[in-house]
C-alpha cells in the first residue's frame, strides 16, 4: 500500500504531507457531459427554461462546489484557490459537454477540485431539467490536463475526449 499516497505502510488512511514541498503554479483542467433530449439542450442553450438560466445556476454551483472540495472528498486538502472558470458547450446534438480549468500556487495539485466543478455543474443541470427530461445521463468526467508539481505536466490525449472549450 505505500505505492499509494493517502496509506501508510501498514495500509492506514492518511493525508498527505505536503509541509516540505515548494508552492508551484497550478492547473487542472477537467471535462464532462449531459447526454440530453435535442429538445432540452436547445432550451437551454435559448435560455427559456422556467427555472431559469440552467448554465449560470449550474456555473455558480460548480465554483461553489470546487471550494468545497476538501468537505466533499475525504483526505483533500483545504485551498486558496486563485480562479475557476467553468464553459459549456453544445455537441453533437444531444450533449452539452462542461468545462473547468482550476488555478492555484500551492503545494498541491487542484485536480479534485476540477472534476468536483464538473460534477456540481453537470448535477445542477440534470437537477434543472429532469421535470422536462428524465432520460438525462452525465457521462465521461474526467481530468483533461495538469501542470505543476514534482509530476509534471499531464494532458489527456485519447480519441475519447471531449471538445476543448474555452480558451
Amino acid at each position: 500500500m505505500s505505492d499509494l499516497s493517502h496509506f501508510d505502510d501498514q495500509g492506514a488512511s492518511r493525508m498527505v504531507d505536503v509541509g516540505q514541498k515548494k508552492s508551484t503554479a497550478r492547473l487542472a483542467r477537467a471535462s464532462g457531459r449531459v447526454r440530453m433530449l435535442p429538445a432540452t439542450r436547445q432550451r437551454i442553450l435559448d435560455r427559456q427554461h422556467a427555472k431559469g438560466d440552467v448554465l449560470e445556476v449550474a456555473r455558480l454551483a460548480g465554483i461553489m462546489a470546487t471550494k468545497r472540495t476538501a468537505d466533499l472528498i475525504p483526505l483533500c486538502h483545504p485551498l486558496a484557490l486563485e480562479s475557476v472558470r467553468i464553459d459549456f458547450q453544445p455537441s453533437g446534438k444531444q450533449h452539452l459537454c462542461i468545462e473547468a480549468t482550476v488555478t492555484i500556487t500551492a503545494k498541491t495539485g487542484v485536480e479534485m477540485e476540477a472534476m468536483t466543478a464538473v460534477s456540481a455543474a453537470a448535477l445542477t443541470v440534470y437537477d434543472m431539467c429532469k421535470a422536462v427530461d428524465r432520460s438525462m445521463s452525465i457521462e465521461q468526467i474526467h481530468l483533461e490536463e495538469k501542470l505543476g508539481g514534482r509530476s509534471g505536466h499531464y494532458l489527456r490525449c485519447d480519441d475519447d475526449s471531449l471538445p476543448k472549450l474555452g480558451s
